[in-house]
């Protein structure tokens, strides 16, 4: 059959639009509301930049990321369905569990973040507080929803700590607390109130730093978590984010300078040197921890999320047993090649 001039320009049209406008493109991207558990600090960095150079977008999302108020929250506004995916604490979302057995929402962890949790004890070298066993009977302080001061049985039966009296406060006043004596030690995020603490006047040298994670409490820190109803409606989307967020945090990890240029763009006020510092810190602390390379970034070891499960019931005083099968999935993780992201260890 022979094609008329006519037929051949129409089918070079329809060529030519076909290139323009592949299918990809021409779907609509997936909307997803992000909620992150704090403000827009250096860790932020790790979402923001993927959102800013368009990994999400590529990959078929259309992807909003909020400032948050805790973990606590982040669990409770995903599973309100406000939001599809956050970032919080697992022990957080494991006590949201156990105290809501009967809520059809409950979120789920799809992907481990911070291999570690944060949490730590600080005290001044002044104090005479040297060790775990030096805080018996001493005024400890923190907010009364902190994640160490939730966590705090753990360690003190990890390091036989006897007896402690809590001074709850705002966060804001946590740190200064301490400065002024009004304690004899706090808990908190270790890349969070160190700086504080120098922010305060302290010098890193006259802090006494307790991480839980070097002594002796193995608690899996921040995670991403995805609600219900987009597990069940489009569980693809959690895969693509996935792969965009690993994409991104390799990035980050890599050049945490760079990166936080993307957290000043979210908010103009924030200190540069500082929060890349807070971003440093948290790659080394949890991130990329020894505990993280031997398990892999990204995922968990089964008995150890059980052993987290127990100690977190017992710690939290929640209403059931936590089930660590009902707050972990881990079949939306990238494959292994896309989840070596961390950073070369340092010597």
């Amino acid at each position: 059959m022979t094609l008329t001039r006519r037929h051949c320009l129409a089918l070079g049209a329809s060529l030519a639009a076909a290139v323009a406008a592949p299918p990809a493109l021409a779907q609509a991207a997936t909307p997803i509301k992000f909620q992150l558990d704090w403000r827009f600090e250096g860790p932020a960095a790790l979402f923001l930049q993927p959102l800013a150079k368009g990994y999400f977008k590529q990959a078929g999302l259309d992807v909003a990321v909020d400032a948050g108020n805790g973990s606590g929250g982040a669990v409770t506004r995903v599973a309100s369905g406000a939001y599809d995916l956050g970032f919080a604490d697992l022990a957080a979302l494991m006590e949201f569990h156990a105290n809501n057995p009967d809520a059809p929402n409950k979120p789920v962890a799809v992907m481990m973040v911070y291999n570690n949790t944060p949490a730590a004890v600080f005290a001044l070298k002044k104090s005479g507080i040297a060790k775990p066993a030096d805080l018996a009977g001493k005024k400890l302080g923190a907010p009364v929803f902190d994640a160490g001061r939730r966590g705090f049985p753990v360690f003190q039966k990890a390091n036989g700590v006897g007896a402690v009296n809590w001074v709850s406060m705002d966060p804001p006043l946590r740190e200064t607390m301490l400065m002024r004596g009004d304690v004899d030690a706090i808990t908190g995020f270790s890349f969070t109130s160190l700086l504080n603490l120098e922010a305060r006047g302290a010098k890193a040298a006259d802090v006494l730093l307790m991480p839980y994670a070097d002594h002796g409490v193995k608690l899996y820190g921040n995670a991403i978590i995805a609600s219900q109803k987009l597990l069940k409606e489009n569980p693809g989307a959690i895969k693509a984010f996935l792969s965009a967020f690993a994409k991104g945090a390799k990035e980050v990890m890599a050049n945490p300078t760079a990166a936080v240029d993307y957290v000043k763009q979210r908010d103009g006020i924030v200190n540069v040197p500082m929060e890349v510092r807070r971003l440093q810190m948290a790659i080394d602390y949890v991130i990329a921890s020894p505990d993280a390379r031997a398990e892999g970034f990204g995922q968990v070891v089964p008995g150890r999320l059980s052993l987290m499960a127990s100690q977190v019931s017992d710690a939290y005083g929640t209403k059931t047993r936590v089930n660590p099968d009902a707050v972990w999935n881990g079949s939306f993780l990238p494959p292994k090649a896309e989840l070596n992201v961390l950073p070369p260890a340092k010597k």
